[in-house]
Order: C-alpha cells, then sequence, then structure tokens
C-alpha cells in the first residue's frame, strides 16, 4: 500500500437489504473528500466483498444496513481475519438497534453511524481510519 495515494473504500450491501440511496449519498461523499471509492450494488455476499476487498487494497469497508443485514457483519469481520485482512476497518451506516451497535463494536466495527450523521463527520472519521488500517496493514516487500 502506498501511504501517499487516496484512502481506498469500499462501499457495499451485504444480504438482502436492496435500499441504496444512503450507502450512494455516502460513497459520493467520500469521493469528493479525496478517497477513491469502490462502490458495488446491494445484495454482495461476503465472500464476494472480502474478495473484492483483497482485490482492490481497500483501507476501510463501509456496510450499509436499512434492514437487519448488518448482523451478518460480525461473519464479515471473522472472514477478514481469516483471509489475513484484519487491518482494514469496518464501518457500519443505517438502521442499527443499540443492542446491535455494541454487538457490532465487540466484533470488531470501527464505528456505527446513525441516520442523520453528518456527511462531514462521515468523511472525516473514514479518512482518519484509513490512515490508521495503513499504518497496520502487512508490508509488502
Amino acid at each position: 500500500m502506498h501511504t501517499d495515494s487516496p484512502p481506498r473504500v469500499l462501499v457495499t450491501k451485504i444480504g438482502l437489504d436492496g435500499h441504496d440511496r444512503g450507502s450512494r449519498v455516502v460513497a459520493t461523499a467520500l469521493r469528493d473528500a479525496g478517497m477513491e471509492v469502490i462502490y458495488t450494488p446491494p445484495w454482495q455476499d461476503i465472500a464476494a466483498v472480502v474478495g473484492l476487498a483483497q482485490d482492490e487494497d481497500v483501507d476501510v469497508i463501509g456496510i450499509s444496513s436499512l434492514a437487519t443485514d448488518h448482523l451478518l457483519v460480525p461473519k464479515l469481520m471473522q472472514a477478514l481475519k481469516d483471509t489475513g485482512l484484519g487491518h482494514i476497518r469496518v464501518v457500519v451506516g443505517g438502521i442499527v438497534p443499540d443492542q446491535d451497535e455494541q454487538d457490532l463494536l465487540s466484533a470488531g466495527v470501527s464505528h456505527v453511524f446513525h441516520p442523520g450523521c453528518s456527511l462531514q463527520k462521515i468523511t472525516e472519521e473514514v479518512m482518519r481510519l484509513a490512515h490508521a488500517a495503513r499504518e497496520q496493514a502487512p508490508s509488502i516487500i
């Protein structure tokens, strides 16, 4: 990973939730803030997200959830670790009940953004997390 290149962020939806307007708005804000954004259509499975994260050498994965698909994120976190991608930061945005938020954070999710969070706060936090991921990423020789 080149530390002088823009942060790379994968914005996606896992599971069966097809409501993607919010994720498209966030993806645009991240791009406008200078990040490279890889955006997928909805209905991704965990293996596809892990493969894309590896292929695209991303720093952060943003998961959008407006149903209960955020409950799949702990499996994503484990799959990232199993693939040697545990340095990638994962954020979740959308409708996440308080108890589920604690479960996500316990599983290793870096941040949960709730409805009404400003795009500025989201872009600042994702930028910070991307830099932290790069510091922890394994060196490629």
